[in-house]
């Protein structure tokens, strides 16, 4: 039973499920996922009796794409990572950057709040550009050889950024960022909300970035919650 007290990252961890549910009410499981439900929902301005009525009915449905990860290697999840949601990552913030100007072009004069969710768009693009290549270059691999060497007995890999925890506070921090960045957009939308006059290409653009926000929650709960607790407890062993 999902109990009112429980933390929002400890029921998305133990039920991945949850997810779903956490999605559908607006319910923030990843960078502010340390609330208790209780105050999650309250911020969310939802009834909790109705969110744990929906968590524990996704309990009992089969979901194939809710796999836990808590057990798997870190290479296997970091590399699911990179696969699934770095490449979407990369897929759609051009795309996205690209319906941002046509709605611009066809809507900026009358809806001045489109040139501003454009700018903050281009703003994310930038930020998630750059973490996603440090993680990439830097701390996937080292996660990498710091798992090989714990599993073969071998001297723990060598960093030019001190402790490994040094390199996650900061991931954490640009998540934190790019989590705010995603969140004034959909302020600034009205929740990707579509005015009665909007043409096909302004309803794509915010189907796209609900999207968007969808794939970066679950991205940022992969690692905040699952890889980066991992890398630490597992370099914390090999001192």
């Amino acid at each position: 039973m999902t109990a009112s007290t429980q933390t929002v990252r400890e029921i998305a961890l133990e039920q991945p499920t949850s997810i779903r549910v956490f999605e559908e009410f607006g319910i923030d499981y990843c960078c502010g996922g340390r609330k208790p439900l209780a105050e999650a929902c309250a911020a969310a301005s939802v009834e909790i009796d109705a969110v744990i009525s929906a968590l524990e009915l996704a309990a009992k449905t089969s979901d194939a794409d809710a796999e836990n990860w808590a057990d798997s290697s870190l290479v296997s999840l970091s590399s699911h990572i990179t696969a699934k949601h770095h490449s979407y990552v990369k897929r759609e913030l051009p795309r996205l950057a690209q319906l941002a100007q046509k709605v611009v072009n066809r809507h900026g004069s009358t809806k001045p709040e489109m040139p501003v969710i454009a700018a903050t768009l281009m703003q994310l693009d930038e930020e998630l550009t750059r973490h996603l290549t440090k993680e990439e270059a830097v701390l996937f691999p080292f996660i990498a050889a710091l798992e090989q060497s714990v599993s073969t007995g071998t001297a723990k890999p060598h960093s030019c950024f001190g402790t490994v925890a040094n390199t996650i506070a900061m991931m954490t921090q640009e998540h934190d960022a790019a989590g705010s960045l995603i969140g004034e957009i959909r302020r600034l939308s009205g929740d990707f909300t579509t005015p009665e006059d909007a043409c096909p290409t302004f309803h794509a653009f915010y189907d796209a970035l609900r999207e968007f926000e969808q794939d970066l929650h679950q991205h940022i709960h992969l690692e905040n919650n699952i890889l980066f607790p991992r890398v630490i407890e597992l370099e914390n062993s090999t001192c």
